[in-house]
């Protein structure tokens, strides 16, 4: 079973930018699709970016396209979520999974998950 790790949340001021990092361990990184879902606070979790194994295909929900980037280095085990121009809408928990279905995992069916980061947006 993979474990997956976030860093880079944080503090930042509406407009500004963060870039999440996951870090994956104890399984083949390369085997699992990727990706990164947020909660906010009174919220249900919500899906936010996907990324295929080969890294060729992504997706996003439609409330951070053209904002948010996800990338991944499989050399690296680690799947990253660039977020710019970002709001005070998008403070939230934001979770790394991992899955084996495309398909399944914007549908919260995956194999693993992290522990979750906070990122907090000030307006």
């Amino acid at each position: 079973q993979v474990q997956l790790v976030e860093s880079g949340g944080g503090l930042v001021q509406a407009g500004g930018s963060l870039r999440l990092s996951c870090a994956a361990s104890g399984g083949t990184f390369s085997r699992y699709h990727m990706g990164w879902f947020r909660q906010a606070p009174g919220k249900e979790r919500e899906f936010v970016s996907i990324i295929s194994r080969s890294g060729i295909s992504t997706d996003y929900a439609d409330s951070v396209k053209g904002r948010f980037s996800i990338s991944r280095d499989n050399a690296k085990n680690t799947v990253y979520l660039q977020m710019n121009s970002l709001t005070p809408e998008d403070t939230a928990v934001y979770y790394c999974a991992a899955a084996g279905s495309y398909s399944s995992l914007p549908r919260n069916a995956v194999d693993a998950w992290g522990q979750g980061i906070l990122v907090t947006v000030s307006s």
